[in-house]
């Protein structure tokens, strides 16, 4: 094989070559465990259906972060997980003039213990491109043969659109419903994706955890589906995330490292995600929730003050 044009090494993302400092998938232990019993099964590749922004990618970071630490069936250990957008597919490869999508597959067929993910998997089928209307039509082999193990994830509108339509294609994937995160399963969520947010940030949220959970209770119950913005956020966990990085976004901006009920408060204040209306009937709750809080921090701040002016 001849890196110089090796597809994946050119386009692909090696999920398990990340450094995870969280479990990306938490709360999904049922849907990790289908999506392995799958791939362990012959001939068979796995599809992740489910609405927008509810961690569908997450749980395939969630296989290949448990990979990284063997914690996962013998059969499945050393595999690696590698992340291609189809638009990286479509075209031909200049220097061989093979297509880059048969360029793939070969690669792929050379490998040990390779599994490919591609996020939106419809638009294989789903192209008003002539360079990719038969993309599909040249997975379906090296499917059907098990010689390529996929991993593929779309909405359950995009899956029953176009790729129930291809029963070829379809007859070599199995579906996993990926259903949206409860509210405690969204607080388990953020209060395991704190730690993330840190190590990218370089800034911390205070407190203890009982009062991190307290406050991470109050995004979740803020961005229920009845208050967001025609669902155009997405759904949970993805609009409460979005909401807890916007806090840590506002502490930076304030050149602060550390980030306060009064930064989280300004993130309700300024989400795009929740109607304004809610926002203005929630902001009195917050303060009243975290009363003594937002007190301590005023007092601490004219201390600080007072001190400067000495």
């Amino acid at each position: 094989m001849n890196e110089e044009f090796s597809i994946i090494e050119r386009y692909g993302d090696n999920f398990t070559a990340k450094e995870y400092i969280t479990n990306p998938a938490i709360g999904r232990e049922e849907e990790i465990r289908q999506l392995s019993l799958i791939l362990l099964t012959p001939d068979k590749s796995a599809i992740l259906t489910g609405k927008p922004g509810i961690g569908k990618t997450a749980i395939v970071e969630g296989l290949a972060y448990l990979i990284q630490r063997n914690e996962v069936p013998d059969a499945l250990k050393g595999y690696t997980i590698v992340k291609i957008d189809v638009q990286s597919l479509i075209g031909t490869v200049t220097q061989t003039g093979d297509t880059r999508i048969q360029t793939l597959i070969n690669e792929i067929k050379q490998r040990n213990k390779f599994i490919l993910f591609i996020d939106e998997i419809h638009t294989l089928i789903n192209s008003n491109q002539d360079s990719s209307l038969d993309l599909a039509n040249m997975f379906k082999t090296g499917l059907g043969r098990g010689d390529i193990k996929v991993i593929g994830a779309t909405t359950t509108d995009e899956y029953e659109r176009y790729i129930l339509k291809d029963k070829a294609f379809t007859r070599r994937f199995q579906r996993i419903d990926v259903k949206e995160p409860t509210e405690e399963q969204t607080i388990d969520i953020l209060m395991g994706t704190i730690k993330k947010i840190e190590h990218q940030t370089g800034a911390q949220l205070a407190y203890t955890p009982f009062i991190q959970r307290k406050l991470m209770t109050f995004i979740t119950q803020v961005n229920k589906e009845f208050n967001r913005v025609y669902e155009t956020a997405g759904r949970y966990p993805d609009v409460a995330l979005t909401m807890l990085s916007q806090a840590f976004s506002e502490a930076i901006f304030d050149n602060q490292k550390i980030v306060t009920v009064e930064h989280i408060e300004k993130a309700i204040k300024n989400s795009k995600a929740i109607y304004p209306d809610v926002i203005k009937k929630q902001i009195p709750i917050f303060e009243e929730t975290f009363k003594d809080l937002i007190e301590q921090e005023k007092e601490l701040r004219k201390d600080f003050l007072y001190k400067d002016n000495e």
